[in-house]
């Protein structure tokens, strides 16, 4: 059996028996499967429901404001409003970008695009980019969005179910893509210049990334994806890497038999991964506010739509040494995790009655 299998094995069982479950609060309910929150400097916070729409949170009271302007969105299958990011100098620029599943000329593709906030409304939205070749499907939009500490913005997009795009440079489907804050490329992308491959990509060969995060001590970009059955990934970017989907998969097809190989020469192994699958959504490091002692510092926390809870990965470095599994009692779909100004961890669940969660130590 391959090493990153026993491990991933070993660390599950002894994290599941061992770890006491966080305090849980429930801060918002009948949210109609909300898929990203973004908090603002007021103490709100802004949640997508992927059928299309914006709320405005307030923390305290549970007050909901609908936000107008708002892109019109393709919301069958998994698509929708999806990710929400805001600009990092928000507090003065007021931009807040968003990935959403929109139609095109030959079906749909992910969009992203970003709008100024004032009052309840949304000004100058403009569309970014939208990943090209248009595609006849209701899957596998990819959708998290992210800023480095240099002010690049990566967005995660999946292959939209048809495979052989990861592979394909000329194809922004199965990337991650990185550009500048107003929707140029950047001129120290790996591919800008290359014949037959599109500048914005960053990074190939992947199947469906819905999670992304900056690590806190080496700021590098985190990513995880969807395996089929099996071969979940996390995996850490690298500039120009091929990530091997679907040439290379801990997966398997549906119906049994395996994809490829486990390893492929030219091509970048994952951190960790899952078999089976935990379908993973939603990403982040936790720090603690004025780097604190806490029991979860620099923890990794990572959504499992399938397997129903959170995951809280120990790390040394950039090994992964342990994982828990949180709210599994709950047996909801964890689609979002991010830390708010408080300190505390507030979780989205994907369900038409969703909720926003707010979970913090027992001790």
């Amino acid at each position: 059996m391959n090493a990153i299998k026993i491990l991933t094995a070993i660390l599950v069982f002894y994290a599941a028996a061992s770890f006491a479950q966080p305090r849980v609060e429930l801060i918002a309910d009948h949210l109609n499967h909300p898929w990203a929150v973004a908090f603002l400097p007021n103490d709100t916070a802004l949640i997508t429901e992927r059928p299309g729409r914006l709320l405005q949170l307030d923390l305290a009271t549970g007050r909901r404001m609908v936000i107008n302007g708002t892109p019109e969105v393709d919301a069958r299958g998994q698509g929708g409003l999806l990710d929400i990011e805001l600009h990092p100098d928000f507090t003065n620029n007021r931009w807040v970008y968003f990935t959403w599943a929109g139609a095109c000329e030959r079906g749909n593709a992910t969009h992203i695009g970003r709008g100024r906030l004032v009052g309840q409304t949304l000004h100058d939205f403009e569309t970014l980019l939208v990943a090209t070749p248009c595609v006849t499907s209701t899957k596998h939009f990819g959708s998290r969005l992210v800023f480095d500490a240099d002010g690049f913005l990566y967005a995660t997009i999946g292959e939209r179910g048809e495979r052989e795009r990861a592979q394909d440079l000329n194809d922004h489907n199965g990337s991650v893509l990185r550009l500048n804050d107003d929707g140029s490329i950047p001129a120290t992308n790996p591919f800008v210049g290359r014949d037959n491959a599109k500048p914005a990509i960053y990074s190939f060969g992947h199947r469906n990334p819905q999670g992304a995060a900056i690590h806190p001590h080496t700021g590098e970009l985190w990513i995880h994806e969807h395996g089929p059955r099996g071969g979940d990934e996390i995996n850490q970017l690298v500039a120009g890497g091929n990530f091997g989907w679907p040439d290379t998969t801990y997966g398997r097809e549906y119906w049994g038999p395996e994809i490829g190989p486990d390893t492929l020469s030219g091509t970048l192994q994952p951190l960790y991964q899952w078999t089976p699958s935990i379908a993973p959504s939603g990403m982040a490091f936790y720090q603690a506010p004025n780097d604190r002692d806490h029991p979860w510092q620099s923890d990794l926390f990572i959504g499992a739509l399938a397997k129903v809870h959170l995951a809280k990965l120990a790390l040394s470095g950039d090994t992964i040494t342990s994982e828990a599994q949180l709210l599994s009692e709950r047996s909801r779909r964890i689609r979002a995790i991010e830390q708010g100004s408080d300190g505390r961890m507030y979780v989205l669940t994907d369900h038409a009655d969703g909720e926003l969660l707010a979970i913090s130590p027992q001790n």
